[in-house]
């Protein structure tokens, strides 16, 4: 992102008293952030308020500083917070108007301006956003339920990345048990974090949150240098849901963060599951509840696959419908991709190199067709033909 447009939305999202409704309908009336800037305050007393516009032709105090630094974090490879420096671990912001913006985020109510990646992001680049289950639970689960996440975390991982938030609890396991079943050159895990993308809160997660970066995404929406703030991590939840095809809740009390992250999902027409636990248990009441309201009882990791496969497929073909018409489909047995494949095995990039095809249509393919069980993913980032 050239220094100019970075300056631009940076100013659009801490214009004080501009939140990100308004700003979508600035960005709708006036186009990108440098033409909102290019109007008049009359032209701005159209769309916003005569306060909102009288804020937005003042630039702010701060401004200049936070965009050095943004810049400067963009530029610096490796990871924060005192991390082993690996140059694997790149930054990048991606913003509403930019195509690598994750559809199943922009189809939300509330979709941030401003996204701040860490990690992964070439895998990114060359796959696209992946088909994705939110697991999240109690700050303080049982002994259990911390195995449940991380058992069905490491199940699910093969076959779809896991969204959780950093927390302590449900989501520490959920994102360990992803990073213990990672597949070669896919995103195990995306943590959604409600402090800048250059802090870790919990400072216990911090050796967690390194890891992440090296097999997959740190995602935040605030400024860098935000520090912890209360009624930012219930805001994040729907960032969360929003990345995901579906909500599994482990243990939660009645009263539980968790429960928010399932409404979320369900508002925003994704799929909620709960595990059920012992009727003495506490943290089991918020699952019952959710079963009771119409989630979906899941038992084994299995459960869940069988629910969100025709989801998950769609979501595939979706990144894949612009490509070559031969491609464009994955249910013919002599499709393009496989008759490239042989039965040997072959990377993605020797795929690239045979089709017409970008690697982010290839790796979506080679997705479904693994779900259908004709490809299998091998060690070393290799694909085998199956049938």
């Amino acid at each position: 992102m050239p220094p100019d447009e970075l300056a631009a939305w940076l100013r659009l999202t801490l214009t004080p008293g501009v939140g990100n409704a308004t700003a979508r309908r600035l960005l709708a009336a006036f186009g990108l952030p440098q033409q909102v800037f290019a109007q008049s305050a009359s032209a701005l007393r159209q769309v916003v308020t005569t306060a909102q516009a009288s804020a937005l032709l003042q630039e702010q105090p701060g401004l200049p500083a936070q965009i050095e630094t943004t810049w400067q974090w963009l530029m610096q490879p490796g990871e924060e917070a005192g991390g082993p420096q690996d140059a694997a671990v790149t930054r990048s912001i991606v913003t509403l108007g930019d195509e690598n913006y994750p559809p199943s985020l922009l189809a939300t109510e509330d979709p941030p301006l401003l996204l701040y990646l860490m990690g992964r992001c070439d895998w990114l680049q060359a796959t696209g956003w992946p088909a994705a289950l939110a697991i999240v639970g109690s700050r303080n689960p049982t002994p259990q339920g911390q195995i449940n996440a991380r058992q069905f975390a490491q199940a699910l991982a093969g076959q779809m990345a896991v969204v959780s938030g950093l927390a302590l609890g449900i989501d520490g396991a959920a994102h360990e048990g992803a990073l213990q079943g990672a597949q070669p050159e896919r995103l195990a895990t995306i943590a959604v974090i409600g402090t800048g993308a250059d802090r870790v809160y919990p400072a216990r997660h911090r050796d967690l949150a390194h890891r992440i970066a090296r097999q997959g995404l740190l995602v935040s929406e605030y400024p860098l240098g935000t520090p912890p703030v209360a009624a930012n991590f219930p805001k994040r939840n729907r960032i969360i849901s929003g990345l995901s095809l579906g909500a599994l809740v482990v243990e939660a009390a009645l009263q539980s963060g968790s429960l928010i992250t399932a409404r979320l999902a369900a508002e925003q027409g994704k799929e909620v599951f709960a595990i059920p636990g012992s009727i003495h248990n506490p943290l089991a009441k918020g699952c019952h509840r959710l079963i009771k309201d119409g989630a979906k009882l899941i038992e084994t990791a299995q459960d869940v696959l069988e629910e969100l496969y025709p989801l998950a497929r769609a979501n595939l073909e979706m990144q894949i419908q612009s490509a070559p018409p031969a491609a464009a489909t994955t249910d013919n047995d002599s499709h393009p991709l496989l008759e490239a494949m042989g039965f040997d095995p072959c990377r993605v990039d020797d795929l690239v190199a045979r089709l017409d095809l970008t690697p982010a249509e290839i790796s979506a393919m080679l997705i479904i067709f693994e779900l259908d069980g004709r490809v299998a993913a091998l060690p070393g980032g290799m694909f085998q033909r199956l049938s």
